[in-house]
Parts: structure tokens; C-alpha cells; sequence
């Protein structure tokens, strides 16, 4: 059965291009070339995943983006020709799911959209408890005290990998290898604004964590306890 995907973005000659790529590696897609018209196709069917571009005629990608994510859970991956580190990591802190900077080869936008898409299917292996935070792999939803805590799906991502290896220091690049399948860019900082923000979600003192722990020099590790 094929996958829908919706893809927003008034470049016709990318999104023509792109689409008669993906049909042929069993996708169905529709086009949307603005964010008017995308919301209306999101309200209307459902689709598998999202392929957003952060410049649109009608709005701003990253607006479109927040207000999408309010109201579904469908993977994002934002495309982007600015290139600007900023945008890249504002995308992520505002629920996509990953980026692709143009221009780019369809050839790796497939292998990204594969990526996140696994990601999102991964069947539940029971959910993970650390004393009051309580993570559903299934669910892709994390408690605090029996309450949710409000994280972007990037941010899940990256707490569950750390869970699943509590005790164990995680460099930066074994983080990024296993949250998005790539290699950590020597510039990129993006995992540490997301540290930051999940140790605020979990309720983690910044200045003296018990949770998410920075081993200076290496990376980070999960306190299988936090007393």
C-alpha cells in the first residue's frame, strides 16, 4: 500500500519533479503551492508525512509549520534555501522532523523522508520509566508526575535515544547518528538548544542537571536515577 504525502511549495518545477520521483518509488503525493490551499488538503485526507518549504507565497514555512503541529502528528521534513543554521534549528524546535537545504538531490530527500517515516511506524516496546517520567515509544508521549509534557516530535526523538541507553555516555555524533541517521556538522548545535529544552520540559535543573547530564568534552548521558 502506498504512503500519501503532502508536499507545500510554489516552485512547479521542483514539486513537478519531485513528485513523479516519489510516485515512482510508491508514493502517492498532492500539491499544495501555498499554505492556504496545504492546510485545506490536511483538514480534508490523510496523508503519511509532510514535505514543507519554509518560503511560501501566502506565509511563513515556520508559522505553517507551528500551527500544523498543534493540531497533527505527522512526520515534517522542511525544506529550506536559505541554508540559515537559525531557521534550521527554529524548524526543529517547532516540531519538524527534519531539514533539507536546497538544492538537494532527490535521491537523498527520499533516503530522509524513509528515515523519518521508520521513525514514526517503530511498533512500541513498552514504555521506559525513570521514578515520575514515564516515556510510550508507542505513543510517542512522555509523563511527568502523570502529566504530559509538551516536547516536539525532534525532541521525543532524541529523549528516547537517550533513555535507551540510561547509564551510557552518547556523544553528540552517536545522538545525531541515531536520531536522524547522519553525521553531526561540525557547526551544528541544534542537539544542545534541544537539551536545554527537554531538561525544562522533564523540569531538569539547566545549572545543576540530575537527568540529562553534560560529561564536558564528550557529550551527554540519561541519569537512570535521578536522586
Amino acid at each position: 500500500m502506498s504512503k500519501s504525502l503532502l508536499l507545500i511549495d510554489d516552485d512547479q518545477r521542483l514539486t513537478a519533479m519531485l513528485a513523479e520521483y516519489l510516485r515512482q518509488h510508491g508514493f502517492s503525493v498532492v500539491i499544495s503551492d501555498d499554505g492556504k490551499s496545504g492546510l485545506a488538503a490536511l483538514a480534508s485526507q490523510h496523508f503519511s508525512a509532510l514535505i514543507l518549504d519554509l518560503m511560501l507565497p501566502d506565509t511563513d514555512g515556520l508559522d505553517l509549520c507551528r500551527q500544523i503541529r498543534q493540531i497533527h502528528p505527522l512526520p515534517i521534513l522542511m525544506l529550506t534555501a536559505r541554508g540559515d543554521v537559525t531557521d534550521r534549528i527554529v524548524g526543529l524546535e517547532l516540531g519538524a522532523d527534519d531539514y533539507l537545504a536546497k538544492p538537494f538531490d532527490a535521491r537523498e530527500l527520499l533516503a530522509r523522508l524513509r528515515a523519518i517515516l521508520r521513525r514514526h511506524s517503530t511498533p512500541s516496546d513498552g514504555s521506559l520509566r525513570f521514578n515520575n517520567i514515564e516515556i510510550d515509544p508507542g505513543a510517542r508521549s512522555v509523563q511527568l508526575a502523570g502529566q504530559d509534557c509538551n516536547i516536539t516530535s525532534y525532541q521525543f526523538d532524541l529523549l528516547l535515544c537517550l533513555a535507551r541507553h540510561a547509564g551510557k555516555v552518547m556523544s553528540r555524533e552517536q545522538i545525531m547518528d541515531q536520531v536522524r541517521g547522519e553525521a553531526l556538522e561540525a557547526f551544528d548545535r541544534s542537539i544542545d538548544v534541544h537539551i536545554s529544552k527537554l531538561r525544562a520540559a522533564l523540569g531538569d535543573d539547566s545549572k545543576s542537571p540530575k537527568r540529562i547530564i553534560t560529561v564536558r568534552g564528550v557529550g551527554y548521558v540519561f541519569a537512570k536515577n535521578d536522586d
